[in-house]
């Protein structure tokens, strides 16, 4: 059984390669949007994070109706961090549009989604996007498209992929990038032709394998995928069962079955094979679970996940501030919330320690664990972090083996020779060294701790015109020893306001974290210094009053711009003994041990 009028399509890409603004266009040209209806830009970028920070973090499914054809389209993220969901959404795609960028053209993420979609065998249409660039070199980045697949050593039949060309923020796809069209008509045309209609066995008993979970105050847990055989009712009874958990079977009532139109869900009595669904009102269901009837219970196989590399401790806050600013903050609130993420976030893994106020959380990089951090504070929870630590494995001889990445970096010739120096420090190896009009292109092999706190000095090195790109290798053996960071901590000796006077006496010392009037307290890391030692210093010292004028006393202290971190950049400079306290108005670094004498006996007592 055959269905010809819906198609299953994934956008897929390296980060800012502009898949989100590409569905914008497609949105726009099937009609859905009133002529003079004002539209944002990255419509389907819903989450306030990924507004501000100009990238997808979670995969959304909208659909179009084009020449009386269904054209359900999945965005996927690009960041290496989001890999989990590329991974778990194709399985509801029957081919994949691969966007890459008119000029960068294949990156590291690149070969990552390009990979997981010839590992299920979907067929891809290839689209270079930005062609509207002053420098893009539309036929080299052809040739590296299908350089990329020879690579990944993919079927001869992806190097016969269709190739469109479009300029997604001016709204348009063409089959020829010599002529600008006037909407992306190209591009849906090239999808219907070549995406296959999808198939099914004759049969009645339904299956829905959900490939991802959303929530809703109103509707509860629902769960989204492709109904793979059959056709699914209202009301009807079925059960939940999982492929990689034999014991799971429970039974349930489909309550309310919804489809993507455009932007919306819309409620139906019932859905094909073929149909992407969102299902509500069906308790205890996940991502990975097989929905079906009793008769036809054999459970589908979902992809394996990669494995987290970095993990962090989520604590309760315990500085003189804790309670202050946040609505949540007992350990109860945080393991509930935590716990909740990692129903919908099938590459998070949450565990309980053995402090009850304390829970390790693994994720796939320094970007997934501070979106999770920035999107909890964001609800009103209060709670302290640790340093990110890599996450080792063992071979059959008792080995470590470690994370490793592979590194692609482009910066102007002029700062190759300091990169080089740097990541060599950090146990990176050099592979290749590719020289292009000024720029050089340098890719490493490194260990994922190496880059743990390199992004920042990277930028600095680089005058920010450098990119680093990273895409997970695999584990390897451990690669020995790697400097820890020479940079030290001005920790703030009493509990008080930072002064204009205190400030200006420490700045002598590093840079500074804090403005006058900040409220500090004991212990708390209220700058750096460049010496690699801790130095406690008085930020709250002032200046005591005499009767005595000078003729220099009133004059204006100059203090040096305070330097305000991100999440971010605290996860970079953070040190074993230190913690970020994460409140909903404000982000501290602080030691563990807040007592100065305290952390001088530990220091000597771990000598």
């Amino acid at each position: 059984m055959k269905r010809s009028d819906v198609r299953n399509v994934a956008i897929i890409a390296h980060v800012d390669h502009g898949k989100t603004t590409l569905v914008d266009g497609l949105l726009k040209t099937s009609g859905i949007f009133r002529e003079n209806q004002e539209v944002d830009e990255r419509v389907m970028d819903s989450n306030s994070i990924e507004r501000e920070r100009g990238i997808t973090i979670l995969s959304k499914n909208t659909a179009i109706n084009y020449k009386g054809i269904k054209i359900n389209i999945i965005d996927t993220p690009g960041h290496s961090d989001f890999g989990g969901e590329v991974e778990r959404v194709l399985n509801m795609a029957e081919a994949v549009v691969l966007v890459v960028d008119s000029h960068e053209g294949p990156m590291p993420q690149t070969k990552f989604v390009m990979r997981k979609a010839i590992e299920l065998n979907l067929p891809a249409i290839v689209c270079i996007n930005k062609v509207d660039r002053p420098d893009q070199r539309v036929s080299e980045v052809e040739d590296e498209v299908l350089d990329l697949m020879i690579s990944l050593n993919a079927d001869e039949k992806y190097l016969d992929s269709p190739f469109v060309y479009a300029s997604a923020k001016q709204g348009w796809a063409s089959v020829d990038y010599t002529q600008k069209k006037n909407d992306m008509s190209d591009l849906l045309d090239t999808i219907i032709e070549y995406t296959p209609e999808f198939e099914a066995p004759e049969s009645e008993a339904f299956k829905v394998l959900v490939s991802t979970t959303d929530y809703n105050d109103y509707l509860g847990r629902i769960g989204i995928g492709k109904v793979e055989e059959g056709i699914i009712r209202k009301n009807d009874e079925a059960i939940i069962i999982n492929y990689n958990d034999p014991e799971k079977r429970k039974k349930v009532r489909i309550q309310t079955i919804y489809e993507f139109e455009g932007l919306n869900r819309v409620e139906v009595e019932s859905a094909k094979f073929g149909s992407i669904v969102a299902l509500s009102g069906v308790e205890g269901i996940n991502i990975g679970d097989t929905v079906c009837t009793t008769e036809n219970d054999e459970p589908i196989e979902f992809t394996k996940i990669s494995e987290p590399t970095l993990a962090m401790t989520f604590s309760v806050n315990n500085s003189p501030f804790a309670g202050r600013e946040g609505k949540y903050v007992t350990s109860r609130h945080i393991r509930n919330r935590l716990f909740r993420e990692k129903e919908t976030d099938v590459s998070l893994k949450v565990e309980e320690t053995d402090s009850t106020e304390s829970f390790r959380v693994s994720g796939r990089g320094e970007l997934h664990l501070s979106v999770l951090v920035e999107n909890l504070r964001r609800e009103g929870y209060e709670f302290q972090v640790s340093k990110p630590e890599v996450l080792y494995q063992k071979d059959e001889n008792g080995k470590i083996l470690e994370p490793i990445e592979i590194a692609t970096i482009d910066v102007d010739d002029e700062f190759t020779g300091t990169v080089i120096e740097k990541l060599g420090r950090r146990k990176g190896e050099l592979t290749n060294m590719i020289p292009s009009n000024g720029f050089t292109r340098l890719i490493f092999t490194i260990p994922a701790r190496g880059l743990i706190g390199y992004r920042q000095e990277f930028l600095s090195d680089t005058k920010g015109l450098g990119i680093l790109n990273t895409e997970f290798k695999g584990y390897e053996r451990y690669k020995g020893d790697i400097p820890k960071r020479n940079m030290g901590s001005l920790i703030s000796f009493e509990t008080g306001i930072a002064s204009s006077y205190g400030l200006y006496n420490a700045q002598s010392r590093g840079d500074l974290f804090v403005v006058p009037g900040d409220e500090v307290y004991e212990g708390q890391v209220v700058g750096s210094n460049q010496k690699g030692i801790d130095i406690d210093v008085n930020v709250c010292k002032k200046k005591k009053q005499t009767n005595i004028r000078s003729s220099s006393s009133d004059d204006a202290l100059t203090l040096s711009p305070a330097k305000i971190m991100s999440m971010e950049e605290m996860m970079e400079f953070v040190e074993s003994d230190e913690l970020i306290e994460v409140t909903p108005k404000s982000l501290r670094l602080r030691k563990r041990i807040l007592d100065s004498n305290q952390r001088y006996k530990a220091k000597k007592y771990e000598k």
